[in-house]
């Protein structure tokens, strides 16, 4: 059977349940039906139940769930997906990692708006696009060095003067940064696994996977 969706590995509760689709996943996998957002590669959180919800999608790349059947969902191409826990499953939340959102603040604001402390959090990365596949000009490494983030051991040069970046890496310090230090995932390349994951760098026009945090 061909896998609709891959199951975040992580020591969460039994009441939550995560993964990101695959390409041959759809809503209609998810546990419940996902109220999206219009991801814009920002920092701005939104708690589900909120007004923001009110007129629809709301501007924003991570959401806030904290009640039974809540679903928080982000959509990804070789973004990489981030998936925070309670260690009781009363709080929860997906953002959105892009390096633009990554740089900009998207993990220390979302953790900031959680109520449980960021040192009792448990984070999952999900698929996204590898070191040796996400080549970035000066301008990007420019943008995380402002931001405060050590490039040192994330930017690697490579032959035709650009840098190969470590968008993993630069989560986990962002988010061991903020406090967080139990964080789960494998390096999940979508560039390298056109049978199991939509890459926007590999394929151009394409679809979403959806990655997902869900309390029952």
């Amino acid at each position: 059977m061909t896998e609709a969706v891959r199951v975040a590995d992580w020591p969460v509760p039994e009441n939550i349940v995560a993964g990101t689709t695959t390409r041959h996943g759809s809503p209609a996998d998810l546990p419940a039906d996902p109220q999206l957002l219009r991801q814009v590669h920002g920092n701005t959180v939104v708690k589900l139940g909120s007004a923001e919800f009110d007129a629809g999608s709301p501007e924003a790349d991570a959401v806030i769930g904290t009640h039974p059947g809540d679903l928080c969902v982000v959509q990804t191409a070789d973004c990489l997906p981030v998936l925070l826990c309670a260690p009781d499953g009363g709080e929860f939340a997906a953002a959105h990692a892009g390096w633009r959102g990554l740089a900009g603040g998207v993990l220390d604001a979302t953790i900031a708006e959680m109520r449980t402390p960021a040192a009792e959090l448990l984070a999952w990365l999900g698929p996204a696009i590898g070191t040796a596949r996400f080549e970035v000009g000066d301008e990007v490494r420019e943008a995380f060095a402002d931001a405060g983030f050590e490039c040192a051991n994330r930017f690697a040069r490579n032959d035709r003067g650009r840098w190969q970046a470590d968008l993993f890496g630069l989560a986990r310090d962002r988010l061991n940064a903020c406090g967080l230090s139990a964080v789960h995932g494998r390096r999940d390349c979508t560039y390298d696994q056109p049978d199991r994951y939509f890459s926007y760098r590999r394929d151009g026009s394409t679809g979403r996977l959806l990655s997902f945090i869900y309390r029952h």
